[in-house]
Formats: structure tokens, sequence, C-alpha cells
């Protein structure tokens, strides 16, 4: 079973930026999708952005498109998080997770329930 580690999280200002990332070990990093999640205080948890096991495509939820950019180095078992133009509304703890490489190609590739393996979280904290 993949084991993920996230870091990279952190307090900054409305308007800044934040590089995420997830360390993997395991032999099948390189054949898995890989997503963000993430959850703010007393609210569900929510898909922020998912890459197939190429890194070829990506998908993002409405709410970071344009302002966040995941992608992959499979040859470091990393996975990556850019997020720029922070807002409060970004404030979370931030999740990376892993599921098989069709996940990516399913309708439900959103869906937390999807994955199987997920790190201990980032927070990121933005103030205004």
């Amino acid at each position: 079973q993949v084991q993920l580690v996230e870091s990279g999280g952190g307090l900054v200002q409305a308007g800044g930026s934040l590089r995420l990332s997830c360390a993997a070990s395991g032999r099948t990093f390189s054949s898995s999708t890989m997503n963000w999640f993430r959850q703010a205080p007393g609210k569900e948890r929510e898909f922020v952005a998912t890459i197939n096991w190429l890194g070829s495509s990506t998908r993002y939820a409405d709410s970071v498109k344009g302002r966040f950019t995941i992608s992959r180095d499979n040859a470091k078992n990393t996975l990556y998080l850019q997020m720029d133009s922070l807002k409060p509304e970004d404030t979370a703890l931030y999740y990376c997770a892993a599921g098989l490489r069709a996940a990516f190609y399913s309708d439900l590739y959103s869906s937390a329930g999807l994955y199987d393996s997920w790190g201990q979280g980032t927070q990121v904290s933005v103030s205004s």
C-alpha cells in the first residue's frame, strides 16, 4: 500500500502562493491516479485536483481552476500542488490521495471514497 506524506503548508496572506508536496513510497505510485482534497473545519472533504498516472491529464474543481496547478514527478515519487492567488476560503487541511489508474477515468474521480490511500494532511491558512 502506498504511503503518503504531505508537506509545504503554512500561513500566507490572500494573494500569496504556496507549493504543497506529497511524498509517496511504494511501488505503485507511478501507476496511480493522484489527487488533492481539502477539508475545512465543519465542512465535508472536497475535491481539489486530480492527475492521471502519466501526468498528462489533469482536472480541477471550479473553485481553484486557474489558480492551482497539480503536477507529479514519477521519478521522485512526488505529487505537487502549486497554489497561487490564494484566498481565505482556501484555508483547509490539504490531503493527497492515491487510487487505481482507472480512477482518473471514472465519472466518480472527484469522490473521496474512490481513493484508498491518504496522507495525514498539511494545513494551509490564508489570511485576509
